[in-house]
């Protein structure tokens, strides 16, 4: 596949996220278009494609993996799909974005990248965040030192969940952490870049048994403590503290930023007291486009290319979190 080749994309399902990630992300990349939309049933795929002059609209998921100038889906269904769909995707030959979390357990996420590895395509978890350019610059200035060693990341992400939702069912891969603590781990893992060598975790769960508040500390070989809090029945929090021994970095609405990201940055005065706070501010592209983008590139190179998340490591985590969690 040529370099400067755009990739085409096909979407399975007109998920909420779809609406406000996806195809506007596809739209504003720089590397892709968007080609089909699929629904079970046509005539939703129809008023989509209408709505958003997308050219191709089929009523079956099948019928778009058929479709053979689609190099690249994205998968927004709900968590119990992921490893049937994927591996679909898979031997139909389309390289795979994941919602996340890719997959209800690591032993599925481990499953999918194989099954992509040995079909020849890419699997990408899709953690937009990851590649929107306050994260990128934030990442530059710790790894440059300017809040000094980093010792502490602090990550908080909750709302009040409607009591009908489908991740309140514990089969379908439903609960708190996989749903928003999940960005806290992957902050933690993406931060520190090594994985936890030692968890503890706190749960109350709700009625139908999922996790609805969650609050675990991960401990890493490089001395950093991740404390991450997450709850389906708390007040909307998105937050992230990045906090070293010469200062700290805090983001508001962490995960999801709005057309004018910023940050807050505290340094050490020469008297060891905190300095005035200093705003940073940064390039508001969407980040769905941008991980759109770096997913292209990562199809182009033949291989994922960092940051990029395949799953297995992140769900590896989330297993050992939920495996060890003590009630309340």
């Amino acid at each position: 596949m040529s370099s400067t080749k755009p990739i085409r994309w096909g979407i399975l399902g007109c998920a909420r996220i779809t609406r406000r990630g996806l195809i506007p992300g596809i739209r504003e990349s720089h590397s892709s278009t968007l080609l089909a939309l699929a629904s079970r049933q046509q005539t939703s795929s129809d008023e989509w494609a209408k709505e958003f002059n997308i050219p191709r609209a089929y009523g079956s998921y099948e019928a778009l993996l058929a479709d053979p100038d689609i190099d690249a889906v994205y998968i927004p269904l709900p968590n119990e799909l992921h490893l049937d769909w994927t591996k679909a995707a898979a031997d139909a030959g389309k390289h795979v974005l994941c919602e996340k979390p890719v997959a209800r357990d690591a032993a599925e996420a481990l499953a999918m990248a194989d099954h992509c590895k040995q079909r020849g395509v890419i699997l990408m978890e899709a953690f937009m965040w990851r590649y929107a350019p306050r994260i990128v610059e934030i990442r530059r200035r710790i790894e440059a030192g300017e809040i000094g060693t980093l010792r502490v990341i602090n990550v908080s992400f909750s709302f009040s969940i409607d009591p009908t939702d489908w991740r309140l069912d514990p089969t379908r891969g439903g609960g708190a952490l996989f749903d928003v603590g999940c960005y806290g781990v992957n902050a933690a893992r993406l931060f520190t870049q090594s994985e936890p060598e030692s968890i503890q975790t706190l749960v109350k769960r709700g009625p139908t048994g999922v996790d609805m508040t969650l609050a675990t500390h991960l401990g890493f070989a490089n001395g950093v403590i991740g404390n991450i809090d997450c709850s389906f029945e708390l007040p909307y929090r998105n937050r992230l503290e990045l906090v070293g021994t010469g200062g700290s970095i805090t983001v508001l609405d962490a995960f999801l930023p709005g057309p004018n990201p910023t940050a807050t940055l505290l340094r050490l005065g020469s008297d060891s007291g905190a300095a005035e706070p200093e705003t940073l501010h940064f390039d508001g592209r969407n980040q769905y486009a941008a991980m759109v983008d770096h997913f292209a590139a990562s199809i182009h190179a033949g291989h994922l290319l960092a940051p990029a998340e395949d799953g297995v490591a992140q769900m590896k985590v989330i297993d050992a979190v939920l495996r060890g969690a003590v009630n309340i």
